[in-house]
């Protein structure tokens, strides 16, 4: 019932046999793919309760924010929900390692849980060095989604962007707490507050959203606006898991700037 439990039950090598809105996972989640052949559960809050019927899952995997459907979902099959992004606040990469395990033991894939866990440091790993000489130790980022020309969500302490910022050797960029999601939802001009760090922003992104900012004098007037310091990064699962934080990991070292002659 959550595309983070989804990617993490592929990357395990069981796949679910049907998610939610699976036609959204190209636009918010991308990698890993989702294999063919994974019916559409219609949403998450209102699932299709004739095609969860038929399906008669062995198992039904969801979170607390889908509280409120669970006595549903457990007319269809025993129901098991993770918590990763719900009070209070935490780390989402230390609350999805421990989910990973759950998930893991649930499946009978322990063996396949711990491999993910290993991967998944490893990738941390490989990432912090490859910064690091690439001379972008202690960068400080400000991880966005774009709302709209005056607003953005940017990522805390705790978030799945903020914990791999860290784990990687970057700086979070934006010090104010955030929500149990991991992010606070602030004017453009809040982003002022970082005037060293480098804005990096997520897509999906419209066009008319950019054009729009750019003919803002308000956005023109940002400091890393001025100084050219946005990076623009292809769709990553803001409230995923492991894959995600590899994602995310992956993408940083492949669009932020820097010297890698030693890379």
């Amino acid at each position: 019932m959550d595309f983070g439990l989804a990617e993490t039950l592929i990357e395990m090598g069981l796949p679910p046999i049907a998610i939610p809105s699976p036609g959204e996972w190209e636009q918010w989640v991308v990698e890993p793919a989702l294999p063919s052949g994974v019916v559409n559960l219609g949403t998450d809050r209102e699932p299709n309760l004739e095609v969860l019927a038929d399906l008669r899952p062995d198992l039904i995997v969801s979170t607390p924010y889908l509280d409120g459907i669970k006595p549903l979902l457990e007319r269809f099959a025993p129901t098991r929900t993770l918590s990763i992004y719900a009070p209070p606040v935490g780390s989402a990469y230390a609350r999805s390692s421990s989910a990973t395990r759950e998930l893991a033991a649930d499946i009978g894939r322990t063996d396949a849980g711990e491999e993910l866990i290993a991967r998944a440091q490893a990738s941390m790993d490989v990432a912090h060095r490859q910064l690091a000489s690439a001379g972008l130790a202690g960068q400080p980022l400000l991880v966005v989604n774009f709302l709209d020309t005056r607003h953005v969500r940017v990522y805390g302490k705790g978030s799945l962007f903020g914990d791999v910022i860290e784990r990687t050797g970057l700086v979070n960029g934006w010090t104010k707490p955030s929500n149990y999601w991991g992010f606070s939802t602030v004017g453009i001009e809040e982003l002022a507050q970082s005037p060293a760090s480098t804005l990096v922003y997520l897509e999906p992104i419209s066009a008319d959203t950019l054009d729009r900012l750019s003919a803002s004098p308000l956005w023109r007037s940002l400091p890393f606006v001025k100084a050219g310091r946005i990076i623009r990064l292809p769709p990553v699962l803001m409230f995923g898991m492991l894959p995600s934080a590899m994602r995310f990991a992956r993408q940083l070292v492949l669009h932020l700037p820097g010297d890698r002659s030693n890379g």
